[in-house]
């Protein structure tokens, strides 16, 4: 359809009214085979003009410690098993068990979701979606190597200074306008290209919970609000990456007046269901790359302090060729 280099790239309205491809799909904008999907608006530019952001050298970890969320959010991962041996005593070597690759900060690589209409991103199929076969696995991501601008939204912070401040028990939907308001209040205006990062404090009262009021707790939670006026907001703007300090980004519960609930479709046998997700319109149909669970706080002190809310970013997922998901081993430099 166009080239990821083209400046001109259709409005997600435009996308709607497509006839050549799933509607609201940006299945062939970025070239007939393309499978990095939003990471085309991340140009070698945007990487460039990231490190002008780097005043200080400070760089704040944004990955949190594997087996950070145990009880597993989702139910279905058992925790990390980390072994360590030696063949002789001036020696260590170590390996892991049940290591699933998205039970703590992880990046969502595009074949982690299909449409249940139209199938994976870019209409790959869904045999091609098996372990070792490369189409959209998360090595992609890898050799992509992420680097460029990134901006907080920090909607703990935003909803303080009005005097509304989100309780972790309470589940918040932002709307494209909040999320205008939060980006204001953060002094930032959001580019194509940018690695936008959103601070709902979901995580970190997370790890304050004891384990019983984990399991209890479950995973649920404040985040976007499920609507195509979102999609558009997102895909508009030309966000390369979206990540949160939530479980699933948006908000869950999901909106059942979002129009996307099927209620013929059956609950799955374990885990939580999709059903009425953005997921599925987002990942495979405009193939945005997202992040969850991200480690945040630490970033959103300093801006605080210093008043800057922008800054470099980095994420380098595990090359597993095939992988549906990875920890983002995502850095921010100030």
């Amino acid at each position: 359809m166009m080239s990821a280099g083209r400046s001109v790239v259709p409005t997600y309205e435009e996308l709607t009214r497509r006839v050549d491809a799933p509607p609201g799909s940006s299945w062939g904008v970025f070239g007939p085979h393309d499978q990095l999907g939003t990471l085309n608006f991340l140009t070698e530019e945007g990487t460039a003009a990231a490190a002008g952001l780097v005043r200080r050298g400070t760089t704040f970890n944004l990955d949190y410690p594997l087996n950070t969320f145990v009880p597993s959010l989702a139910g279905t991962r058992p925790p990390t098993e980390h072994h360590i041996f030696a063949n002789n005593p001036n020696h260590r070597d170590d390996w892991v068990d049940s290591f699933y690759l998205q039970s703590t900060s992880q990046v969502d690589g595009l074949r982690h979701i299909r449409h249940p209409r139209h199938g994976f991103y870019g209409g790959v199929a869904d045999d091609a979606v098996e372990v070792g076969r490369p189409d959209l696995g998360i090595q992609l991501l890898a050799e992509k190597a992420i680097a460029g601008r990134g901006v907080l939204l920090d909607a703990v912070a935003y909803h303080e200074s009005i005097g509304d401040p989100l309780e972790f028990a309470t589940m918040t939907r932002f709307t494209p306008g909040d999320l205008d308001r939060i980006a204001e209040h953060c002094g930032v205006t959001i580019r194509p290209g940018d690695i936008v990062l959103l601070r709902t404090g979901y995580a970190e009262a997370w790890v304050e919970l004891t384990p019983e009021q984990r399991a209890e707790r479950g995973g649920g939670g404040t985040g976007l609000d499920q609507s195509d006026d979102m999609l558009a907001w997102l895909w508009d703007r030309r966000i390369a990456l979206i990540a949160s300090d939530n479980g699933g980004l948006e908000s869950f519960p999901v909106n059942p007046s979002s129009g996307w609930v099927d209620p013929d479709e059956p609950p799955p046998p374990r885990g939580p269901s999709h059903n009425g997700m953005m997921h599925r319109p987002l990942i495979a149909l405009l193939g945005m790359i997202i992040g969850e669970l991200w480690k945040l706080d630490e970033l959103a002190a300093d801006c605080a302090a210093d008043g800057i809310y922008e800054f470099m970013v980095t994420a380098k997922p595990l090359n597993l060729v095939g992988g549906v998901g990875s920890p983002p081993n995502a850095i921010a430099i100030k």
